[in-house]
């Protein structure tokens, strides 16, 4: 009996189709060029390709591509820690005319910084709206330690199991989201106490910049010695703030916001698998905001449902510092032919680059 092979689509296998559909994908994901202006481009040139055309050839190959994307969400929320955030993406109303607010989600595998082996991964999901459901769907097959905002919508993630008594994931918060309130009201009063917090926490920013890549027990010496005492130092002077200034102040929000947060602010002391902020996630989610400015809003549902698997697989290649666009245009060109059960064997990191001919030869 034959292996199962993902249906194929009509794209020439080893031909320089391949290329060129891999470079339309990674010229609208990577470089944030419309459709409408990459026709426009090869107008120029004298090749004319309309949008509808090019819209088709992006349909095609995120259906083509799916199982890759879905492996690789497989593998990205099997780790023990992860990061998630989410940003809001304008959609059309087919038919109507009028423009309403989707999201791309994403979940962020890395753990480079405490000198693991395991490649990192970025997965990314769309969804019609920002309601819990979708945050708690995505994240379901979680385990472990989940780096996120206080969003409202993970909070089901956290509580225990009415069965096991156990949470499926345990929070852990953001230190730059909690600075960056504190910031703001220094910025807006020039407070010397908001400068004292702002200089407090930028102390422990300093010892994780020490830290950054070495293993995860000598992160966690490290913490517990010196992160450990300032953090005690830090949630002492906080709540002095408060008796010092009005409740309806700036500063007094921000600070309470801290101390609300202040077991999942501080959980990153006692593991040093964990990250004091969710950068990780920000820095997956903000391509997106940079394509956003330029292609304006998403055509529909599908679109962004397409838009998932391509951030996937591109953010994914340049996490692991590979060409999307070599990536790509070798795996468009063989995966019709792939076993699906081996789908495996195209994630970025178990990819090689085809040899030139000279290559081959010698």
């Amino acid at each position: 009996m034959t292996e199962e092979v993902i249906n194929p689509l009509p794209i020439e296998r080893g031909r320089p189709g391949a290329g060129l559909l891999a470079h339309v994908a990674v010229a609208k994901y990577a470089d944030h060029l419309p459709l409408n202006r990459q026709s426009e481009i090869y107008a120029r040139e004298g090749v004319e390709l309309d949008r509808s055309t090019l819209a088709d050839w992006i349909g095609r190959m995120a259906w083509l591509l799916r199982p890759l994307s879905e492996a690789i969400g497989d593998y990205a929320r099997a780790g023990p820690s992860v990061h998630a955030d989410d940003t809001p993406i304008p959609v059309q109303e087919p038919g109507r005319g009028s423009i309403r607010t989707g999201r791309l989600w994403v979940v962020v595998r890395d753990e480079r910084t405490w000198g693991s082996a395991n490649q990192p991964a970025a997965y990314y999901q769309y969804s019609p709206d920002r309601k819990g459901v979708h945050a708690q769907a995505l994240l379901k097959p979680c385990r472990g330690f989940l780096h996120a905002d206080a969003y409202g919508g993970f909070d089901k993630l956290y509580a225990p199991d009415p069965i096991t008594g156990q949470a499926n994931l345990i929070e852990v918060a953001c230190w730059a989201h909690a600075r960056r309130e504190i910031f703001e009201a220094h910025a807006s009063t020039k407070s010397p106490l908001a400068r004292e917090a702002l200089e407090r926490i930028g102390a422990l920013f300093a010892i994780e910049r020490e830290i950054n890549g070495q293993s995860a027990e000598h992160r966690l010496a490290v913490r517990q010695a010196r992160s450990a005492p300032l953090l005690e130092e830090l949630k002492d002077f906080l709540e002095t703030c408060l008796t010092r200034i009005s409740r309806k102040a700036d500063l007094a929000e921000a600070i309470r916001y801290s101390l609300k947060l202040w077991t999942a602010l501080t959980r990153f002391a006692d593991d040093g698998r964990l990250e004091m902020t969710n950068n990780a996630a920000e820095r997956a989610i903000r391509p997106l905001t940079l394509g956003r400015r330029n292609w304006t809003f998403l055509g529909s549902d599908t679109g962004g449902d397409r838009a998932a698997v391509f951030y996937t697989l591109i953010q994914t290649c340049k996490l692991n510092a590979i060409n999307p666009e070599a990536y790509l245009a070798d795996v468009i060109g063989r995966i019709a032919d792939h076993p699906a059960k081996r789908i495996d064997e195209l994630l970025p990191w178990n990819w090689r680059a085809p040899r030139a001919p000279a290559d081959q030869a010698a």
